[in-house]
């Protein structure tokens, strides 16, 4: 080889060696990052900032689960439930996606009021299935009047009021009204039609009392009596219960409540009503419409739903024996603007705080649920 093939070789060998280590060191080309997810604003109230809470509760899982709850919302929900000072039961359900977010939400609660839901069901479902007519009536009279919260009281003349059964159960459902729950109950058939109609559905671990005057006579150690449905003479009567009586009578309803029922299984039976697989569907569409037209508990749940959203609720209260409240309750459905349904209860057992304390969970729970929802 001569001298000049010597360097044209060494030459390209050079060239070649380049080539090598520009194909080794040169840096691949790096993925595209995703923008990052944007920080979602947690509510905060001023009992309970909203913040990460660790290991939180796995969220019940349905067999047909399509999606999973957002995290953040399990983390929320387990903090309002620990933080709270009493005991407390709060369940969200994404309708049509079927999980549940639940703290305590197997728990027996006493329902108070909550249950005229399941009253309305029934009758609508007796309706659905030609047993009764919305506009068939009745005639109430003194010896029907049951105790606390009852306008229909007012409408009593020369003895009696007649009015029909859809009167009685939008009374019932919008104003909570005790005396048109109880006339509904009877015409239904009494709490065992009641029972039967939850059992039909399948919905389980929700109870239903034996209705109102023995369900609150009995709660405030007494007995019963057809006067205490006059006036003051129920509050009269519980006042001679001496203290020891009452702590008992209260300790033992609250214990093992006959009107009790699991926060997730009542929010079970929302989305199964807005789905309507509870009933036909003018009787479902029927009872939504009632239910938005709810003048209880303005403070509670439904306010902290925020605009653009709407809330069709039910809600409950129990009796006091200072300083302990018992009962406190909102269970209903919030839309979303995209049409998106979440069913929502939150009950409080039982607590010494104030009522603006009890409408602050409440509503936290509501804006926790907007705050982490992800739109269709």
């Amino acid at each position: 080889m001569t001298s000049n093939e010597r360097r044209g070789a060494s030459a390209r060998l050079v060239l070649l060696m380049a080539a090598l280590s520009a194909c080794v060191s040169a840096p691949e080309p790096r993925p595209a990052q995703a923008a990052p997810a944007p920080q979602r604003v947690q509510p905060t109230t001023n009992t309970w900032p909203i913040r990460e809470v660790a290991n939180p509760p796995l969220p019940y899982r349905e067999i047909d689960q399509t999606e999973t709850p957002s995290p953040a919302l399990v983390s929320v929900v387990r903090n309002l439930g620990q933080s709270f000072r009493g005991k407390v039961g709060i369940a969200v359900r994404r309708i049509g996606a079927d999980w549940t977010v639940a703290w305590n939400g197997n728990a027996l609660f006493p329902q108070q009021s909550v249950s005229k839901l399941w009253v309305a069901m029934t009758f609508l479902d007796a309706v659905d299935r030609g047993k009764l007519r919305l506009t068939d009536t009745t005639t109430i009279t003194r010896n029907d009047l049951t105790l606390f919260h009852q306008p229909s009281a007012a409408m009593l003349k020369d003895g009696g009021w007649t009015t029909s059964y859809s009167d009685l159960m939008r009374r019932a459902m919008t104003q909570s009204d005790n005396t048109a729950n109880d006339t509904l109950l009877r015409a239904v058939g009494g709490p065992d039609a009641v029972r039967g109609f939850l059992a039909r559905r399948m919905i389980k671990d929700i109870r239903f009392g034996p209705g109102e005057r023995l369900l609150q006579s009995t709660t405030a150690g007494l007995e019963w009596r057809q006067d205490y449905a006059i006036g003051r003479n129920f509050y009269a009567a519980r006042a001679k219960v001496p203290m020891a009586a009452r702590v008992k009578a209260l300790d033992n309803y609250l214990a093992s409540p006959p009107d009790g029922a699991a926060p997730a299984s009542i929010v079970q039976a929302l989305a199964k009503l807005k789905q309507g697989d509870m009933l036909s569907a003018t009787s479902s569409r029927l009872l939504l419409s009632i239910m938005s037209e709810a003048k209880t508990g303005p403070q509670r749940i439904k306010g902290g739903v925020p605009p653009g959203w709407s809330y069709l609720h039910k809600t409950g209260t129990g009796q006091d024996l200072p300083p302990r409240s018992t009962g406190f309750n909102d269970i209903g459905i919030m839309t979303a603007p995209d049409g998106t349904s979440y069913a929502v209860a939150v009950m409080i057992g039982s607590t010494t705080v104030s009522i603006p304390e009890r409408w602050a969970l409440m509503q936290a729970v509501a804006k926790a649920v907007a705050a982490n929802h992800e739109p269709k």
